[in-house]
């Protein structure tokens, strides 16, 4: 699957703007990310830290949460912005894979504003526990 690249500026415009909202008064390390869905809406969220480090929520699941609460259950790409343009952590991965097999998943260097790495989320996760893999999914 491929995106436009005006899709793609936006992504990298909305997940870098996002990086600049997070919340990391502990670790200093700000993320942002954007997601493109089905509905061909944005989604931007950043990491929000918490006192109690456990309670912690990443960009990735920031953003498709608020997606899913729009109402949209497909994800079409994700940008994610940081230092270096780094990978999204295994939870977000999981969660990433719920809402889509085959996506681009775009890294931003936060520095430079550029595509550091350009993956797919099969490649990321390619062994993934899926809504198929319940006896009951969800329909």
């Amino acid at each position: 699957m491929s995106i436009s690249p005006q899709q793609l500026q936006l992504l990298i415009t909305t997940s870098l703007e996002s990086r600049r909202n997070a919340y990391a008064p502990y670790s200093g390390f700000q993320v942002g990310s954007a997601v493109l869905g089905s509905n061909q809406k944005i989604y931007g969220g950043c990491n929000v830290e918490n006192a109690s480090y456990g309670l912690t929520i990443c960009a990735e699941r920031n953003a498709v949460f608020s997606m899913v609460k729009d109402g949209c259950r497909q994800i079409l790409a994700v940008a994610i912005a940081l230092p270096g343009g780094g990978p999204p952590c295994g939870a977000c991965r999981q969660v990433l894979a719920e809402f889509g097999r085959d996506y681009p998943v775009y890294l931003i260097d936060s520095e430079t504003g550029s595509v550091a790495a350009e993956w797919n989320i099969e490649k990321l996760i390619p062994v993934a526990f899926r809504p198929d893999n319940l006896s009951n999914p969800p329909k």
